[in-house]
């Protein structure tokens, strides 16, 4: 059982890890443009605003289960295959990206405005107002909002499992549910509850530590 267990949580966290930096390449620049965008900001697009948030309203709207098995064909392109892990990360990053850019957009609303309107009044670009003010200002929400999107992507992560995710899901289904082996899927249960919680704590003291700093 060991081995069983061993083997789906490193495909969990290799799921997981790589649908986060794709989620994050997706929704971060999403987020930014949601703030900035906004009527009475630094580069005001009320029609590009609107527009995303519309397409992130839908996105959010989907079930996650849906929006995988709408995504089978992106996956079957990109990486030739519709189940496993490997596939698995294409629709957990767009079902994640939404999230992520709300995530991103709350943080970065959080910045106080003088802050801002100071480094306007001093002529710094709008590149520098984002990278050298919103970002780091925004450091510890902008951490502690990452780390809810992984712990999101390993729900997620379980979920796909019922649909040939792979994972500790996957585990959980096919030895507890379909073969009556209880233990191992009390035993993956575990292991997901332990893993969301050491990375609610690895988050936690980190923005902890930046929110210091």
């Amino acid at each position: 059982m060991a081995d069983l267990i061993i083997s789906s949580l490193l495909e969990t966290l290799y799921m997981v890890f790589f649908s986060t930096i794709f989620s994050l390449v997706i929704g971060f620049p999403l987020g930014v443009l949601l703030v900035i965008t906004e009527k009475g900001n630094i580069w005001e697009k009320p029609t590009l605003n609107r527009i995303l948030n519309g397409v992130i309203n839908v996105l959010r709207s989907f079930p996650f289960l849906i929006l995988m098995i709408l995504l089978f064909p992106l996956s079957k392109v990109i990486v030739g295959k519709t189940i496993g892990t490997t596939a698995t990360i294409i629709p957990l990053a767009i079902a994640a990206a939404p999230f992520v850019a709300r995530v991103i957009e709350s943080s970065l609303k959080e910045v106080d405005r003088g802050v801002i309107e100071l480094g306007l009044s001093m002529g710094a670009t709008i590149p520098k107002i984002i990278f050298k003010i919103l970002i780091p200002e925004a450091m510890p929400s902008l951490i502690m909002g990452i780390t809810l999107t992984i712990i999101n992507l390993i729900g997620y992560s379980a979920m796909a499992g019922a649909i040939g995710g792979g994972g500790l899901g996957d585990l959980a289904i096919r030895y507890g549910l379909y073969r009556f082996e209880k233990d191992i899927m009390i035993v993956s249960v575990i292991v997901i509850i332990l893993l969301v919680q050491g990375i609610q704590y690895l988050g936690t003291m980190l923005a902890n530590r930046v929110n210091k700093k």
